[in-house]
């Protein structure tokens, strides 16, 4: 199946870009702030959490970073004021952490500072593994200045167990696990699916023993199975954790299946004009994507919308 993914992400770039749109509208909330509101006050309505992502990393200078940044003080505003039950995702390549650490880190305390003013939640987005020490640096900085932050833990790291070791810390840490969507070189990444997964397993474990809290990242309905069953059998308070998946994502009976049973579940909700190189960029980092696109295109999954 890998060989098809593959070619399925080489042909996919030189689709036409409305023909692309076909299929990524589903998984945005929109190019508008105001198309992106709508789209978390349907969630609410169905009591989905939501966090928000706005389109576009690694701008080009650091002076193309005030953009994103004033989308952000702008999303905040208008969460806020709609009284939605969403937080925001930042990805700090976005605001330039690859050019100028510092300048990148006042462009991040600006949307810190606003998103503590609003009370909202605050989510560090992990990038891929040259960013991943100042990503968690960056973190950790920020949880001494506004306790509702968290970042995000990939499972396909060798590193990963260690890196949560070190950032549990007195019952605050809020974490997001996923298994990562980067491509890493096998030196110091799992590559094989169980290995990725059983280690996915074995760190939400961690966080849930050590009181920390864990966002459970993921579309896999078998591992979502087998985390909802260790939560029960161990009874779990639902305050320790919750389910997260991409908006779109076409598993939506087991999503309203986990709230009816008392889980708490998050879709990742990005937006802005950005779709398109970020849908190319995710193609080229992980083909497999495109695999996993074709057949929710064509209705093969088990599960749909």
């Amino acid at each position: 199946m890998k060989w098809f993914n593959n070619i399925l992400a080489k042909v996919v770039p030189i689709m036409p870009k409305w023909s692309v749109s076909l299929v990524a509208k589903k998984y945005i909330a929109g190019v508008t702030l105001e198309e992106t509101i709508q789209e978390i006050k349907k969630l609410n309505a169905y009591n989905f959490l939501a966090t928000t992502d706005v389109f576009g990393e690694s701008i080009p200078d650091i002076e193309s970073a005030e953009k994103p940044v004033n989308y952000y003080l702008e999303l905040l505003d208008s969460l806020k004021k709609e009284q939605l039950n969403s937080g925001i995702s930042v990805k700090l390549s976005q605001l330039r952490l690859t050019i100028d650490e510092q300048k990148a880190w006042k462009n991040f305390q600006k949307v810190l500072t606003k998103a503590k003013e609003n009370d909202i939640f605050l989510r560090i987005d992990m990038e891929d593994s040259p960013w991943t020490d100042k990503t968690i640096g960056f973190y950790q900085r920020a949880r001494d200045e506004y306790e509702k932050t968290g970042t995000v833990i990939q499972s396909y790291l060798f590193r990963s167990e260690n890196d949560i070791k070190e950032l549990i810390f007195d019952g605050q840490t809020n974490l997001r696990i996923c298994k990562g969507i980067y491509k890493e070189p096998a030196d110091i990444s799992f590559q094989n699916k169980k290995e990725i997964s059983d280690n996915f397993f074995n760190l939400v474990k961690l966080c849930l023993v050590n009181d920390a809290f864990v966002g459970i990242a993921t579309h896999d309905l078998q591992f979502i199975n087998r985390c909802e069953k260790y939560i029960t059998d161990n009874k779990i308070p639902n305050d320790k954790y919750e389910f997260q998946t991409l908006l779109g994502v076409p598993i939506i009976k087991t999503l309203k299946r986990l709230i009816s049973e008392g889980h708490n579940v998050r879709y990742y909700v990005p937006f802005g004009s950005d779709w398109y190189p970020y849908s190319m960029c995710r193609l080229k980092e992980n083909p497999d994507i495109a695999g996993y696109v074709f057949k929710d295109f064509f209705k093969i999954n088990k599960e749909n919308t």
